[in-house]
């Protein structure tokens, strides 16, 4: 189980730049579909990496699916040698991404976020025109099911 209120107050208390994808997006903008992790796409400058890694220091990020002990250091270097990961952590599932599908990285993003309240944080979230496009790239069968769900909410929040 994901604890999304501790998980986001943590990402924010240590002022990380990141702006929400993926099924937490859809929710926030009215999704009614179920989503067990936390995706993020990340700023990925020295400075940034530096805030994920005392962000989560504490909360044991393992590669989610790796075999048990397989080594893995969590620091800003290893941030900076890789792009994305998906994590389990003490609060539950994270995947950290450093660029997606249909949308690229951090700088291209957060031009197409907007700011929300979110469990009483302030966060960017991916606006809902882009959120459609990434999944339609994704091209996944779960995202082209959610694709129609974001479309008709796409299609209320114009009417308003």
């Amino acid at each position: 189980m994901i604890a999304f209120p501790q998980l986001l107050q943590l990402l924010t208390g240590h002022d990380v730049a990141f702006v929400i994808v993926g099924g937490v997006a859809a929710v926030i903008h009215g999704s009614s579909r179920l989503t067990q992790d936390l995706d993020v796409v990340y700023e990925r400058t020295p400075e940034n990496l530096l805030r994920l890694e005392n962000a989560l220091a504490e909360q044991a990020p393992y590669l989610r699916g790796a075999p048990p002990g397989l080594p893995f250091e969590w620091s800003a270097a290893t941030l900076q040698n890789g792009l994305n990961f998906t994590l389990e952590t003490r609060l539950g599932a994270l995947d950290l991404l450093g660029e997606i599908v249909g949308g690229g990285k951090y700088e291209n993003l957060i031009q197409r976020s907007d700011e929300i309240e979110i469990f009483g944080v302030r966060c960017r979230c991916l606006d809902l025109p882009t959120l459609i496009e990434t999944k339609r790239a994704a091209g996944r069968p779960k995202d082209f099911e959610a694709i129609a769900e974001l479309k008709v909410i796409l299609e209320e929040d114009k009417k308003r």
